[in-house]
């Protein structure tokens, strides 16, 4: 059995179609998930739940200089 360089390509970009797939319909199953909502909504609130007040100013003289 002769194997070409062709042969080699096709199954290549064949794999590499059929891994890709296969990936998206993993990641957007985990991501609708119905279990993992609740991580999902904690997470995306997480940001502004931190949050106590306005920003601190840095001071120039609690940094040093380099």
């Amino acid at each position: 059995m002769d194997i070409s360089h062709e042969w080699f390509v096709g199954f290549s970009k064949s794999f590499g179609l059929f891994y890709l797939i296969a990936l998206s319909i993993g990641i957007t199953a985990y991501a609708y998930w119905p279990s993992l909502g609740g991580r999902f909504d904690r997470a995306a609130k997480s940001i502004l739940d931190d949050e106590d007040g306005p920003a601190q100013e840095i001071k120039s003289e609690d940094t040093p200089c380099r």
